[in-house]
């Protein structure tokens, strides 16, 4: 349809219904961002995060089965109308990469494919079985981890080389791009034990521990620079207030593939390096969670702070979701390592938590889904 005949199309077919903001349903695709993925993390972690609490609850297995499948559904659905929004509106598409803001969200398609894949495997088996459920796995793991890595050296080369950055321009979601090899690691530390024993198993654990320090040296980079403009910019648009919890997300998954990481090191790595491993999952989780807890406060009191001014729906709402999942589940870890009771408490608050967290921000865009608004 041409550009012409979205014009003449009657005004008062725009007014009622869903999409009603849009001029022309068709619009919907136009400036679909790679910011919309996270929504599948998001949904995917609430799943992921139900399946390793330390407790267990009537009927929770269950609920977060049918949540990993609704998240899988709905990153067929974005991938479908991404494709569509690449080949009818390859300029903006493009334009995305340009965009020092847009751009941190290249990240967010590679996690959602990943926390999906860990879920069929963590979930998803008890509805298809173990074998669909791994060759699933293996796919969005290597899929994922292959776009993640991309996305970890040309997002910031981009910075580096093109993009318009000044003094106040950090912000949580510049996290976004080196993220998804610490997701990697921890997802691909549950497929460890599916490989055939020797150099397969040992070449993928070495390689899980390299993500993992991949995106824990580019978040040591890039912290610092978001708590000086915290200092001395303050918070900035309202809008971008909900990115501040990003940070949650690089300590939140690194304390989970650490303790993931342990589980196999053992017997995959000579003495005594196995049991280093173990002992790194313990105390670099301890002393992560416990800074993890502190940017929550702070997070959450900044948070507290915009809204009672003003704080707009947006899709940044989703910051709210992944990463306290990634606490969750970091928290989760410890747990089981420790056997404490303060880890089992902590993981069960924070877990009813992103739940809320997760409802709100679902129902919100749902709702500005169906009046075209978000599009």
């Amino acid at each position: 349809m041409t550009g012409t005949a979205l014009a003449e199309e009657p005004a008062t077919s725009r007014r009622f219904g869903p999409l009603r903001e849009l001029d022309h349903p068709a619009r919907v695709f136009a400036r679909l961002g790679p910011n919309w993925f996270a929504s599948v993390m998001g949904t995917g972690i609430v799943a992921n995060a139900a399946a390793t609490l330390p407790v267990w609850l009537p009927g929770v297995r269950t609920a977060a089965t049918v949540v990993w499948a609704f998240g899988a559904l709905l990153l067929l659905a974005l991938c479908a109308a991404w494709a569509v929004h690449w080949i009818r509106h390859t300029g903006a598409a493009r334009g995305h990469a340009h965009d020092p803001v847009m751009a941190q969200f290249w990240g967010a398609p590679p996690m959602a494919l990943l926390t999906v894949g860990a879920g069929t495997l963590l979930l998803g088996r008890d509805w298809i079985g173990l074998g669909p459920a791994l060759t699933a796995d293996w796919i969005l793991w290597t899929a994922g981890t292959l776009l993640g890595l991309f996305t970890t050296a040309w997002i910031p080369y981009r910075m580096m080389t093109t993009h318009d950055i000044t003094r106040e321009s950090a912000f949580g979601g510049w996290l976004m791009p080196v993220v998804p090899p610490m997701v990697s690691a921890a997802n691909g530390a549950l497929l460890v034990e599916h490989l055939p024993a020797g150099q397969p198993r040992l070449t993928m654990l070495l390689g899980c521990y390299a993500m993992f320090g991949i995106s824990l040296f580019a978040t040591l980079c890039i912290v610092p620079q978001l708590w000086q403009r915290l200092l001395r910019h303050k918070t900035g648009a309202a809008a971008t207030v909900p990115t501040v919890w990003i940070v949650l997300g690089p300590l939140g998954q690194s304390i989970t593939a650490v303790n993931l990481l342990a589980r196999p090191a053992g017997n995959v790595l000579p003495a005594p390096y196995g049991a280093a491993a173990d002992a790194l999952g313990l105390f670099y989780g301890v002393a992560a969670w416990g800074f993890a807890l502190v940017w929550l406060a702070l997070a959450a009191a900044l948070t507290l702070r915009t809204a009672r001014s003003g704080l707009p729906f947006a899709l940044t709402w989703w910051s709210f979701t992944f990463p306290v999942g990634t606490v969750v589940t970091g928290t989760s870890g410890l747990a089981a390592r420790t056997g404490s009771l303060l880890f089992t408490v902590a993981a069960v608050a924070l877990y009813l938590l992103l739940v809320l967290a997760w409802l709100t921000v679902a129902v919100r865009t749902a709702h500005g889904s169906y009046r075209g608004g978000l599009f």
